[in-house]
């Protein structure tokens, strides 16, 4: 993933994604987002799987966006005809966000409308790309955002914090979307970490520690070294041979604790308990 800057940026403009497989289309689109004197940061992508990862970024305004309740970026430019995982399965997955940022698809398929505008798109612009007619579209992305309540002004801060991170895991070719929801317990394995779900496990290049300071308010758990998880899955923490151990739901698996984590764990499953 590239980011570009535009020479007019300021904390005003709106920061957007521009994905599109082809790299003459995706630069001609690149340039006429950064034309346009609303726009102040592009990211870009090659392909669905690339885009999805920005939900990822460790990126520091990313990781601001999110602190305030704000969906990952302001607006996705998206084409349709990828390969891999569809640019309209793609925006599926920013529509389910909550806050969910605003959709324009920028494509050569005009047959593909009305599905684009049941996702909630706000626009649908033919290639090859012109600069007036994406100013257009622009423009009712910045209408679809003045009609939509800022996050401070929703009531219930939960609203604000219900989306659920969807981690893009590769294999075979295909592109499957795992939500942290489904995520039961996670083990490392070098660089990558093994996701434990209800219908089976799957290996992604993450480091567990990463893993850990992201989906700590999301109620995950470092139990060892190895091991992450997801802590109202805990139905008992008990000594064992070599220490203590945790069981998972029932007695479908069962985890070391650590020495390190065993008080930490035991405060916060006390924790837990009250606030339960």
């Amino acid at each position: 993933m590239r980011i570009t800057v535009s020479a007019q940026d300021d904390t005003r403009r709106l920061l957007v994604l521009a994905v599109d497989d082809e790299l003459p289309g995706l630069n001609l689109l690149k340039h006429c987002l950064e034309s346009n004197p609303h726009i102040g940061r592009v990211f870009d992508a090659v392909d669905a799987s690339e885009a999805l990862r920005l939900l990822s970024s460790e990126d520091e305004e990313l990781r601001r966006r999110k602190d305030r309740g704000l969906p990952p970026v302001d607006a996705v430019f998206a084409d349709l005809d990828m390969p891999g995982l569809s640019g309209m399965e793609m925006s599926r997955v920013f529509a389910s966000l909550n806050p969910a940022p605003v959709l324009v698809f920028v494509t050569g398929h005009a047959e593909e409308a009305v599905n684009a505008f049941d996702l909630g798109a706000v626009d649908y612009v033919l290639k090859p790309c012109r600069q007036d007619r994406l100013d257009k579209a622009i423009n009712r992305v910045l209408e679809k955002m003045q009609a939509t309540p800022a996050p401070e002004q929703v009531q219930g801060a939960e609203q604000v914090k219900t989306d659920d991170e969807v981690i893009p895991v590769e294999l075979a070719g295909t592109t499957k979307l795992i939500p942290r929801s489904s995520v039961r317990w996670v083990e490392a394995q070098g660089d990558y970490a093994r996701l434990f779900t209800t219908d089976g496990s799957h290996l992604v290049r993450i480091p567990l520690a990463q893993l850990e300071e992201r989906w700590e308010k999301a109620g995950f758990v470092r139990i060892h070294r190895s091991f992450l998880v997801a802590l109202p899955l805990i139905t008992e923490l008990r000594m064992g041979q070599g220490g203590y151990q945790v069981v998972i739901g029932n007695e479908e698996k069962v985890l070391p604790v650590s020495r390190r984590h065993t008080r930490e764990l035991k405060d916060r499953l006390v924790g837990s308990s009250r606030n339960g």
